[in-house]
């Protein structure tokens, strides 16, 4: 009679887990420096080409339904051919859009011009996609299983490439300003491209290659507290990206700048310095939120619940600075100063309800399945930063600074509303191969 077998300890991290860990947040790191700079290069170029908030949208938009449709389907990629794989299709894809980018010229049509951004746009969303989902997924199956190493790894990774990605704002407007448009973008090209070839050939092993026969339907999430926060996902991005895309750089400029040359300089600089400061800060905070939250000796019943209430308190930040803008006589040095205080301050708040809702979707999600699990996550956050694209624009062409400030408040309490329809897991779905607490 044979003797039962002794039923193996959960697996912790690999030997290899932490070089492949750190060879794909280099990767993403290049990559979010020079999507930071592409929007800030696209963003402040084509304002001074005469372009209106509804147009600048438009640019956008497109960028941001291409990373609809990329996340819906890079799981499935990924389940299918390799992280790696879809990594470097990401970082590949943001060379070409990169080199596309710098064939415009500045005697086309403007219709011609809007579309043809829009379409290098579009590449770009999708070579963005296609490296978050990787990024986000390989966590899931690298960090340690013990003590809340999930959470430490996805906020580091999140945290740390927000912070690069606000440099990225800050270096796009120096290259702006300096090298012009199209030397500007070249010279990223070229960086990535080198980066791109560093990591092909340095990449450990570590990751999984993929499964043959892996079905595309398999990408529709089947988890009710997956659905629901996806849900709550679209509308705190919509909340960010609805003052963030737009609006924001155009009632800076209007305040900061005199309309000569040597003014718009000055104003761009200002500009892309205020919104690296504000990704830097959103980066740093996300790295701490494992500490601020206590998550490691924290149950994941406390977690759910903290996801709602810092969802209500985000709301408040944006209620506040919509009543500053209706009281205030008008556009002024008092009123900015206060937006950039409130905006900081919402930058800290809406850190770590993002930090809690990557966390929560790996803590929700099987292992088996979670690159399709992340993958529709991460569509439903493009969801939110198309809506939010959108409202951006014609937010702040139709009613200005209130309105635009005012439709955040009304965004983040649908994600406080979504959030609240969390329930902590083992009440409606099958249990999860790693614990937080």
């Amino acid at each position: 009679m044979s003797t039962p077998r002794t039923p193996r300890p959960p697996p912790r991290a690999r030997p290899e887990g932490l070089p492949a860990y750190v060879a794909v947040t280099a990767a993403y790191w290049a990559f979010m420096l020079t999507d930071g700079a592409l929007r800030m290069l696209v963003l402040l170029h084509f304002h001074l080409l005469g372009f209106t908030p509804l147009q600048l949208a438009a640019l956008f938009v497109l960028y941001e339904l291409a990373g609809m449709i990329t996340n819906l389907s890079a799981g499935w990629l990924a389940a299918r051919f390799g992280l790696t794989s879809t990594l470097y299709a990401g970082l590949g894809l943001q060379v070409v859009a990169l080199v596309a980018l710098a064939q415009l010229e500045p005697g086309w049509a403007l219709g011609l011009s809007v579309a043809y951004v829009m379409a290098v746009q579009g590449l770009s969303g999708v070579a963005k996609d296609l490296a978050k989902m990787s990024s986000k997924s390989a966590v899931k199956l690298l960090a340690p299983t013990e003590q809340g190493g999930l959470f430490r790894w996805v906020a580091l990774l999140t945290g740390s490439k927000n912070a690069v990605k606000g440099l990225g704002f800050l270096l796009g407007a120096a290259l702006l300003a300096s090298l012009g448009f199209v030397v500007a973008v070249l010279a990223m090209a070229a960086v990535l491209a080198s980066i791109l070839i560093a990591v092909l050939l340095a990449m450990p092993p570590g990751l999984p290659k993929g499964r043959k026969g892996t079905k595309f339907s398999e990408v529709f999430s089947k988890s009710a507290n997956g659905n629901r926060l996806s849900l709550a996902r679209v509308f705190l991005f919509a909340a960010r990206d609805v003052w963030f895309v737009v609006g924001i750089a155009f009632y800076c400029h209007d305040v900061l700048s005199d309309g000569t040359a040597e003014g718009n300089r000055a104003a761009f600089f200002l500009i892309g310095g205020f919104m690296a400061v504000w990704i830097i800060l959103y980066g740093g905070v996300q790295a701490a939120a494992p500490r601020l939250l206590r998550a490691a000796s924290r149950p994941e019943a406390a977690l759910v619940a903290a996801a709602r209430g810092w969802a209500l308190a985000l709301m408040t930040v944006p209620a506040a600075l919509t009543a500053a803008a209706l009281l205030a006589p008008g556009p002024g040095p008092v009123l900015t100063m206060v937006l950039v205080a409130g905006l900081l301050v919402f930058g800290a708040l809406f850190a770590i309800n993002s930090a809690l809702h990557s966390w929560l979707i790996l803590a929700f999600s099987r292992a088996e399945r979670v690159t399709m699990d992340v993958g529709f996550y991460y569509m439903a956050n493009a969801a939110g930063r198309l809506l939010g694209t959108a409202l951006s624009g014609l937010s702040y062409q139709v009613g200005g600074l209130s309105l635009m400030l005012a439709t955040a408040t009304a965004l983040v309490g649908l994600s406080a509303w979504a959030a609240t329809r969390l329930q902590a897991e083992g009440a409606d779905d099958a249990p999860r191969t790693e614990s937080p607490a």
